[in-house]
């Protein structure tokens, strides 16, 4: 039987110790430049420091910190001892952080000055940077332990905005295979820039993806696109990881000026977590001529590894998620449990070695999202063409009704983002006594443009179904993210009950 790889292994030196693995902006501009032994160096001490404090193979410890290198090295190092890796929301109330702590039985707590206050009472709490951190590393070899076929490494909670958070535990074999099966070619030249929150799956997956690589990271504590700019002009990035707002940041921040001459040499860029409109996508191309845009698509529960490039060479359109790969297996579902043969919509449902095993002690909610021996319920609704590309259609729980009628957000918001004033949009319900739920539009405008709230509605009913139309429209400076850098959709619907409340009712 073939040994199962340590997840924390693939932060390895190779054969090249002394090449700059790290740029780490939390340390200042200029970041502090983190070689790659000397971050391994790190990660072995902190692996031996962790269980000479008295954790063993199994315990858990959460994180409370922005992105820096020490934060990588605990992640990586931690997982080599076998001590399970809790990447905590620090956007999340104390009481739900507390929670999670509780939840995942975490043995120490990591946090950095800022989020110190979030650290639950009862368990010991070390500061990044203080003295306790700085004796915290035992220096010396240390070799990983070889994990059991379902052992996590890790487990990440959902964000709980509609509920309990839910832990999902990830096993060292299945994020490995993960970003092993995406790994294709010689990547180690390239430089590439995380600005994702370190507890979300696309920050972890980045970075895994650039050290299995020997890609060299640019690692920033948080994003904000004048800093994100900037990072890509000073180390000439090759390849850049976001989620479709932070781009749409980027370009609202450029505006109509120059864009800098760096951009010509970003030669692939992913765009994941959320899906985004063909505006935003000729607008990135605008600014970055020369990089392959891809649609990335995860989840928690099921991993990075999903979708690829058409087996025949057909070039993935734009908006396309892409083509399922041949190492994974997907589904579309019908709402009646049918399986979607050919052209056809359904709910998208996966099987892979990354795909977890089940929630951590929530028994009826894993009964509902792995079904059918194994196959995850993303709940995701998705399209498939007649080349067997597919398409987000939105989520199965954003679907609302008006009047009898369907309506996904995703939709509406993709045909407002196609009009030439409007930079960022997003629709969510409000409550209606006649026709059940109604669509609220918050707008942003690109700089310099104006326009009225008829303007808008008019706009989407010349273009689409009248049903879907806006019945309210609020121009806002800039839509509100929530912790993993996607749209505050919770926040903006009881925003948008609050400020329609304040109008007079329109159902036309």
């Amino acid at each position: 039987m073939t040994s199962i790889p340590n997840l924390g292994a693939i932060l390895s030196p190779g054969a090249d110790p002394d090449r700059v693995a790290l740029w780490d902006y939390a340390a200042g501009d200029p970041p502090r430049a983190w070689r790659a032994g000397e971050l391994d160096r790190l990660a072995g001490g902190l692996a031996r420091g962790l269980l000479k404090r008295g954790l063993k193979r199994g315990d858990s410890i959460a994180v409370l910190a922005a992105n820096r290198a020490e934060f990588v090295a605990l992640y990586f190092g931690a997982m080599r001892a076998g001590i399970v890796v809790v990447p905590v929301n620090w956007k999340l109330a104390a009481e739900t952080v507390a929670l999670i702590a509780e939840d995942a039985d975490a043995r120490l707590v990591f946090a950095d000055a800022e989020r110190a206050h979030l650290a639950p009472a009862g368990v010991p709490c070390i500061l990044f940077g203080s003295p306790d951190w700085d004796s915290l590393p035992d220096p010396g070899p240390f070799e990983p332990i070889t994990p059991e076929p379902d052992e996590p490494a890790q487990i990440l909670y959902t964000s709980g905005s509609t509920g309990r958070p839910k832990g999902v535990p990830l096993s060292h074999r299945g994020q490995h295979w993960m970003v092993q099966v995406v790994s294709k070619g010689d990547n180690s030249q390239h430089r590439l820039i995380v600005a994702a929150p370190m507890y979300h799956m696309n920050a972890l997956f980045n970075l895994k993806f650039a050290f299995l690589n020997r890609a060299q990271v640019i690692l920033q504590p948080v994003f904000t696109a004048e800093s994100y700019v900037k990072a890509i002009v000073d180390h000439r990035a090759t390849w850049l990881t976001c989620v479709p707002t932070m781009m749409a940041m980027v370009a609202n921040h450029l505006g109509d000026g120059p864009r800098p001459a760096e951009f010509d040499g970003v030669t692939r860029l992913f765009m994941g977590s959320s899906p985004y409109s063909q505006a935003l996508v000729d607008r990135v191309r605008a600014l970055f001529p020369n990089a392959r845009i891809t649609n990335g698509y995860g989840t928690t529960e099921a991993g990075a590894a999903v979708y690829g490039p058409h087996p025949d060479g057909i070039p993935t359109p734009d908006e396309a998620l892409g083509y399922p790969i041949p190492e994974g297996e997907t589904r579309l579902v019908a709402r009646d449990g049918g399986i979607v043969e050919g052209v056809g919509e359904g709910i998208l449902q996966m099987r892979n070695p990354a795909t977890m095993r089940g929630y951590r002690d929530m028994p009826e909610k894993t009964a509902a999202a792995l079904r059918d021996g194994g196959w995850y319920h993303s709940g995701d609704v998705v399209r498939r063409d007649e080349n067997g590309f597919h398409y987000f259609v939105g989520r199965e729980d954003d679907m609302f009704v008006c009047g009898g009628e369907n309506i996904w957000p995703a939709e509406v918001e993709r045909l407002l983002e196609s009009h030439p004033s409007i930079s960022q949009a997003v629709v969510v319900p409000v409550p209606d006594d006649i026709k059940q739920k109604l669509p609220v539009a918050f707008v942003t405008l690109r700089d310099g443009e104006s326009l009225s709230e008829d303007a808008v509605k008019q706009w989407t009913i010349a273009r689409g179904p009248a049903y879907q139309h806006p019945r309210h429209v609020f121009f806002v400076p800039a839509i509100p993210l929530a912790g993993t850098n996607k749209i505050d959709r919770n926040g903006l619907t009881k925003q948008a009950a609050e400020l329609t409340a304040e109008r007079k009712p329109s159902r036309s």
